[in-house]
């Protein structure tokens, strides 16, 4: 049973100067919002809070994001507001809950992919702005981890994949290595419960005899090294199951060829001693070549540090070795948490901010990307960092992924260095542009002023930076391409109703024209005619002479369908007054929900919501911008699904709860589980997705509702 003053007690002994009022403070009032909330294992929802509260107190955390861990779901959960949280314990402990509130609103594991996308894309955003918001998510899935036994089994495969494609490799790049390994290794059991029975099955068999020659290394390591005036510290340990089961898929090997199921840990005091203890294991153990890492010399971006080295041992078995200090033990265990501080003014600790940086680099390379599949692409290169360590000509050491070639290590440098690298030297010969570089290599590029990407070099880049470079250069040309073209098109709309294209372009009425249909400048009007998302037509009427009372009428007539149409659905169209609006009927755009339009030949635009697969399948060049009318109110039709335990009432008590917050339900259906679990499907009438939001929090709240999501379709 988890107290709140042994709480208190560990965040004290790694935070001295702090102060306890607030950690008890947020759970008096967590302990309050959340009386009579129960978990699906039973207990009360308080135990949840506390055990996230504790995980965090082990990782070193402050007292602020320890008390924001014990509030970490009462936004969620129960009626507290966040107005309520930021009166009664400030701005900084409200944003850390408002933030793990929207994560863990964010269903990560879809099969939609543009969804996924635009919710990893929201996630990402939270940890650039304070990386203690992802650490107690991170406590949060392990104490969720530890329970799910209780969930049903659809529940429990979900989660559980979610963790493994999502969280575990957080918790990896962030250096925290012991959460990802007991996530990796409870959501293996639920994920592929076959696989994981055979590897602890193999593992189990023979185990007394295993247990024996762990001791046997131990002994014979620790004497070894000691008899050389060495104090050290050894440990034996089996690899995670999981572990072992994705060395077994990725490297095509039956159980039998995976030699490394038992790793020992040296743990010295000094840099230099950690070396000597390489020298000494290689001189009695034979090392096997190819399979040693410097890890000290070349740390990974999560401040990682270690030898590793894979010996021949005893019995003529082949064992990993991992050598390393007591200060690098202790980052390896914690990662980021080991280090993270934060001084007067809210700032994070330079140095480890610095180790950080690829958050806010990944954040700002994604802002320009739109295409869903480009996005995740981007993520898994990020979050799966398979590094190499290359050379500068000065000596300088930098870290590209597997796989990267010179271009990509040119625009480590600089965008200019990339967009003028026209060869490239590896090791003093020349190379070619996709050449592969490896460990060790010095890279020297050569370059051209003048010079320009090439399209082809997207066909082998594999830095996140490189290839949104390279893709802006050629938007750019995409840009000039369609400015000539909507010159051309332009000059032969207007020849035709006799008005001189090129001495309009330069008056003051085409800047206004420029203006009504929403575009910064004339040029920005005039690429718009060339990708097609504008007519030439719809322009030359801006300066076509004022017609007679009789035209008039007749223009009137033909336009007043498409204003109406366009006033009742509450869009704007980038100002353009003659677009026909629809709604995608495949994901039911709500006032709030980011939009995107699509030009549709001979029937305007529609508006799909951003992520919308659908829409991002069409053509991108028939793109145009949207936006909601906020002086247009309408009403909007949404599905959404409400899991739930059967009982008597069940149903009015869901329907007395959505009409309780204003919707108007249109459709209501249900199917009941062999579980006595039921599925029901409901279209209700929203005015904007803060009243859908309001809904879904109530629903919530039901005690027999398990989970309530709004579906795309």
């Amino acid at each position: 049973m988890i107290h709140i003053h042994d709480i208190i007690k560990k965040v004290a002994r790694n935070h001295p100067e702090m102060d306890g009022s607030i950690i008890k403070e947020a759970y008096d009032y967590s302990a309050k919002v959340h009386e009579g909330i129960k978990w699906l294992s039973g207990k009360p929802s308080l135990t949840h809070s506390m055990a996230v509260a504790d995980t965090l107190a082990e990782m070193n955390l402050d007292a602020v994001s320890v008390a924001a861990g014990l509030l970490h779901d009462v936004l969620e959960e129960t009626d507290a507001t966040l107005q309520e949280l930021k009166v009664q314990f400030g701005e900084e402990i409200s944003q850390l809950v408002s933030g793990v509130t929207r994560i863990s609103a964010l269903p990560l594991h879809t099969s939609n992919r543009a969804k996924q996308a635009e919710n990893i894309r929201k996630m990402i955003l939270a940890m650039a702005n304070d990386i203690r918001v992802i650490l107690i998510k991170l406590a949060d899935r392990l104490v969720t981890m530890r329970i799910i036994r209780h969930f049903p089994r659809d529940t429990q495969k979900s989660i559980s994949k979610e963790t493994l494609d999502i969280y575990s490799p957080i918790a990896a790049r962030l250096g925290i290595y012991w959460i990802k390994s007991e996530l990796d290794l409870t959501a293996f059991r639920y994920v592929n419960p076959e696989a994981y029975k055979n590897i602890k099955a193999r593992i189990n068999k023979g185990l007394s005899e295993r247990e024996k020659y762990v001791q046997t290394v131990k002994s014979l390591l620790y004497k070894e090294l000691t008899e050389r005036g060495l104090t050290c510290e050894v440990l034996g340990r089996y690899k995670n199951y999981y572990s072992i089961y994705t060395k077994m898929v990725d490297q095509n090997l039956p159980f039998e060829e995976i030699y490394d199921i038992i790793a020992f840990r040296v743990i010295v005091d000094t840099i230099p001693q950690c070396y000597e203890v390489l020298g000494h294991v290689h001189s009695f153990w034979k090392p096997i070549p190819k399979k040693f890492k410097d890890y000290i010399g070349f740390p990974k971006p999560n401040m990682y540090q270690s030898l590793h080295t894979t010996v021949i041992g005893p019995l003529k078995n082949r064992i990993e070795i991992q050598i390393r200090t007591h200060e690098m033990d202790k980052v390896a265990k914690s990662g980021i948490a080991a280090h993270w501080s934060y001084k007067e003014g809210n700032t994070a600790d330079e140095t480890v901010a610095s180790q950080f940086s690829w958050i806010q680099n990944l954040v700002e390379n994604q802002s320009s990307v739109q295409d869903p599949r480009e996005f995740l692409e981007n993520v898994r290169i990020d979050l799966f960092p398979d590094e190499v360590y290359v050379f500068t000509p000065n000596g300088e050491i930098k870290a590209i992924p597997k796989g990267a070639t010179p271009v990509d290590f040119a625009y480590l440098i600089h965008s200019e260095v990339g967009n003028q690298c026209t060869g490239a030297k590896v090791d003093g010969r020349m190379v070619p542009l996709h050449h592969e570089l490896v460990t060790g290599n010095m890279v020297e590029i050569i370059t051209t002023k003048g010079h320009l990407p090439s399209k082809d070099w997207l066909k082998f880049v594999k830095t996140v930076k490189a290839r949104s470079r390279i893709r802006q250069f050629i938007k750019a040309q995409d840009r000039e391409r369609s400015l000539t073209l909507g010159r051309e098109l332009c000059e032969k709309a207007f020849r035709k109703q006799r008005l001189n294209f090129n001495v309009l372009m330069k008056s003051e009425q085409m800047t206004e024209a420029a203006s009504t249909f929403g575009f910064k400048d004339v040029e920005d009007l005039i690429a718009s005619i060339g990708y097609g998302k504008i007519t030439p037509l719809q322009l030359v009427r801006k300066f076509e002479p004022k017609p007679d009372q009789e035209e008039s009428q007749a223009i009137i007539k033909t336009k007043e369908p498409a204003r109406k149409k366009r006033d009742k659905s509450g869009v704007l169209v980038n100002g353009i007054d003659d677009m026909l609006i629809r709604f995608g009927k495949c994901c039911r755009p709500v006032p709030g929900d980011p939009i995107i339009g699509y030009i549709t030949r001979g029937q305007g635009v529609t508006v799909h919501r951003t992520g919308c697969v659908n829409a991002l399948g069409m053509n991108p060049e028939r793109q145009i911008d949207v936006s909601w009318n906020e002086q247009t109110p309408g009403d909007y039709p949404v599905k959404i699904n409400i899991m739930a335990d059967d009982r008597v009432g069940l149903l009015a008590d869901i329907a007395a709860t959505i009409s309780k917050q204003g919707p108007n339900i249109l459709t209501a259906d249900s199917t009941v589980r062999q579980n006595k679990s039921v599925d029901l499907f409901f279209t209700i009438v929203v005015k904007d997705t803060t009243q859908l939001e309001s809904v879904l929090a109530a629903l919530q709240r039901l005690k027999p509702v398990r989970s309530v999501r709004r579906l795309d379709t």
